[in-house]
């Protein structure tokens, strides 16, 4: 360093200090061959006389800040009554590294040099959460228009049921053998937890399928839409919730909305009624014990555990109720309309995009926040009432489009109702938390 050559006394108009100091000050600056502003100037003189006696530092007048450096410069000089020539010497210094190292602290760079990049998913959160939306509504309309078609020449619900959580299964073990995702232990206590979740899930399951065999897709979805009306009353009268006023009156145009449609629906009948009603119950009930059985276990691991109890599940009726039908002519009247290979084919992919769907679903809800997700939920529904109507021709009457219009809204306005309640008892929850502590 220069400031090492300096090693006779030198004259000086300020107050002296010693020279070791200045020089371990000056070891840890951070040095540039570039002449910055601001900087930090050394002046030396040559030739250097015995006389001189001592070292200062003085400030110079504030200069504009440039480069993330201080806006201020520091002038180490030395003065010889004899000398008459200057030389200087700049160093640029980084304000917060000169405050640490003025305290006699450890450097650490904070301005002035390049900040981590951040990476694809970090700068494109908006984009991947939209990725998310778009499978989810895709893989959907997808299952729903594959799972109807299905029906249409394979009229069994509870066996189609059963195929949707076995390739559901399947895909799962697979995922875990190649450790994507790496299989989370499960005990007996969280077996205990989520088997009856798992069963009001195959019951929801196979009773909306039914549904789905027996009439039109969309009428199915349009009596889905019920669905928050079965969640507030369980909230309600099941585990002595209070429900607010505004939500019950949310749900009003659903109910007018689904009974407009029930009324003029073409492909009405009481079993795709029944049936898509009882879902609605059982998947009310899922939610139920959802919360009971809340825990650390990621929701990838916990659907799969939940999809294998359910299939355990729906075996025994799937053999009981439509297995002598299936082995007597079932399998045969299918085969002979589409072949075999069409058949496997059609009920592969419906219980992998069952599956799937549910699954992003899922995932989906983790990256937003109730409110998104919840209006996402209700448009899903939109999509697939409409694309159901658009692939299949359905005929539906006027009445019957009004009552659903209304019955989507309905469920739009519920859902934003309960998101910003959540939402508010979340902030409540935290600001007491942040008080407690």
């Amino acid at each position: 360093m220069v400031c090492c050559s300096v090693s006779a006394v030198m004259a000086s108009v300020c107050q002296p200090v010693q020279l070791s100091s200045v020089g371990s000050r000056l070891s840890s600056l951070f040095l540039s061959p570039v002449k910055p502003s601001p900087v930090l100037c050394f002046q030396k003189i040559s030739p250097i006389t015995a006389r001189a006696s001592s070292l200062a530092f003085s400030r110079l007048p504030e200069r504009k800040r440039q480069n993330g450096f201080s806006d201020k410069v520091l002038e180490l000089y030395s003065n010889s009554s004899v000398s008459r020539r200057t030389r200087k010497t700049e160093f640029p210094i980084v304000s917060a590294a000169a405050a640490a190292d003025a305290d006699g602290g450890d450097i650490t760079a904070a301005e002035g040099l390049p900040k981590p990049t951040k990476s694809f998913s970090e700068k494109y959160s908006a984009l991947i959460t939209g990725g998310f939306f778009f499978l989810w509504y895709f893989l959907n309309v997808i299952f729903n228009i594959i799972n109807k078609k299905v029906y249409n020449y394979f009229p069994y619900p509870f066996f189609v049921s059963l195929v949707h959580l076995l390739v559901g299964v399947a895909y799962c073990l697979v995922c875990w053998a190649i450790g994507l995702p790496k299989r989370a232990p499960i005990n007996k206590d969280l077996l205990l937890l989520l088997t009856p979740v798992a069963l009001c899930h195959a019951l929801g399951h196979v009773m909306s399928n039914v549904s789905f065999a027996a009439v039109a897709v969309s009428f199915t979805h349009t009596i889905k839409a019920l669905e928050p009306f079965f969640n507030a009353a369980a909230s309600q009268f099941v585990l002595g919730h209070q429900i607010p006023l505004s939500l019950w009156l949310s749900l009003a145009p659903v109910v007018i909305g689904v009974s407009m449609a029930s009324l003029t629906e073409l492909s009405f009948n009481w079993t795709g009624f029944v049936s898509a009603m009882i879902s609605n119950i059982a998947f009310t009930y899922r939610s139920i014990y959802s919360k009971k059985a809340m825990t650390d276990m990621d929701s990838t691991n916990v659907y799969a555990y939940i999809s294998i109890i359910a299939l355990l599940v729906c075996i025994p009726p799937a053999v009981i109720i439509e297995g002598p039908k299936l082995m007597q002519h079932g399998f045969a009247d299918a085969i002979a309309k589409v072949g075999l290979q069409k058949f496997i084919s059609d009920l592969f992919w419906v219980g992998m995009f069952y599956h799937l769907y549910n699954q992003i679903a899922t995932n989906t809800l983790e990256r937003v926040a109730p409110l998104t997700h919840a209006v996402g939920n209700v448009l899903k529904r939109v999509f697939v009432i409409g694309f159901s109507i658009v692939v299949f021709g359905n005929k539906i009457s006027t009445q019957t489009g009004i009552g659903t219009a209304i019955a989507i809204a309905g469920v739009a306005m519920y859902s934003l109702i309960k998101a910003n309640i959540e939402e508010q008892k979340r902030k409540a929850a935290s600001a007491a938390a942040t008080a407690a502590s």
